[in-house]
């Protein structure tokens, strides 16, 4: 949620990094109901509107796209559609497979075709060139490690790194990786100026 970020966002700006964060519908002070049809087609409004905002403000600097576990998912189409409006994308908790990771959840899916989800995302995974960081915690039992090290694989990108946080869950990644978590971000976007 947005207002987990009001403690964390001044970390951030102490390494110089600015920071948009957004709720998915349905969650926090957002409405709506959530699906992820609407989580693509939010991340295009919301992209959209963050550029059209930052060029009012004057601001004329690189951008980064930085997603998290469901976050990632806007990242990853973002970084498909946007790669010439972007430096590169940073994915914390994020995985490759839609379809294995609802079956790893065990989520309803009864009646759903997840196949062509399937087929969609991973070709377009391929095709992302933009470069990529992706960090993920060693024992995230809620996504995988191994979704992580799928997700290196298949990017197209040919300048990605992973940095695996040690002892870190899914939602302990920043707190466990500390310094080495902000030094890791801090060093891709100098890399990828």
């Amino acid at each position: 949620m947005v207002s987990d970020y009001d403690e964390i966002a001044p970390f951030y700006q102490e390494n110089g990094t600015n920071l948009v964060v957004a709720d998915y519908r349905g969650y926090g002070a957002s409405s709506g109901s959530p699906t992820f049809t609407t989580l693509v087609q939010d991340a295009h409004r919301l992209f959209a509107v963050v550029k059209e905002e930052l060029s009012l403000r004057g601001f004329q600097g690189d951008l980064w796209v930085m997603g998290r576990s469901m976050g990632s998912i806007s990242a990853l189409e973002l970084a498909y559609h946007y790669p010439e409006k972007m430096r590169g994308i940073i994915i914390e908790s994020g995985f490759a497979s839609v379809t294995r990771l609802i079956r790893h959840l065990r989520l309803p899916s009864f009646g759903i075709n997840l196949e062509p989800i399937e087929r969609e995302r991973l070709p377009m995974i391929k095709k992302i060139s933009v470069a990529a960081l992706i960090i993920h915690g060693e024992f995230d039992t809620l996504v995988p490690l191994q979704e992580a090290k799928d997700l290196f694989a298949y990017l197209g990108s040919s300048e990605k790194e992973l940095i695996i946080i040690p002892g870190a869950d899914h939602n302990s990644v920043m707190l466990a990786g500390g310094k080495k978590y902000f030094e890791a971000i801090q060093k891709f976007i100098e890399k990828t100026k």
